[in-house]
């Protein structure tokens, strides 16, 4: 009897160990606000459950370590001024398509299927405000384009 207890146990630590490991939104976003970020294209509109990430320590983590996302989820990168960024994909295990928002809500421009790990510049065509992260291949096959809006109280303007 103490043996199967004892394999018992082992079996329920190991599933939950993989249901830890299979989890891919980290824990370490419960603290993060969420918000929906509605992007406006010719053909319709989209919107997206994210999380905010306004400061340098929730900035530089962005998406790292995650390796699923659903499709309608993402994250909203926030910056205090208009300026030139750059993002790499070192810690992360999940393609990306990173949309570069002007402070006026118009897209500039879209990294789409970002490598994953790579340490190389991924960068705004122009100067930015923010940046939406969603998994990668979302913009296309949503028809998402350079010129698009993206609709979201910190640009300025909420949802319609």
């Amino acid at each position: 009897m103490t043996l199967l207890r004892g394999a018992l146990a082992a079996t329920a630590l190991a599933l939950a160990s993989l249901a830890i490991a299979a989890d891919p939104l980290p824990a370490r976003f419960a603290h993060l606000p969420e918000s929906v970020v509605e992007v406006v294209t010719p053909a319709g509109s989209h919107r997206f459950k994210v999380w905010i990430a306004a400061d340098d320590s929730s900035r530089a983590l962005g998406l790292m370590h995650v390796t699923g996302m659903p499709a309608d989820r993402g994250m909203l990168f926030l910056f205090e001024s208009e300026h030139r960024v750059d993002f790499w994909m070192k810690d992360t295990p999940l393609s990306l398509d990173m949309l570069f928002i002007a402070a006026d809500g118009r897209i500039v421009n879209i990294a789409e299927n970002t490598t994953p790990g790579s340490l190389a510049p991924i960068e705004s065509a122009a100067a930015v405000s923010a940046v939406l992260e969603v998994s990668g291949g979302t913009a296309r096959g949503l028809g998402i384009e350079p010129g698009d809006r993206v609709l979201h109280p910190a640009l300025g303007h909420g949802q319609r």
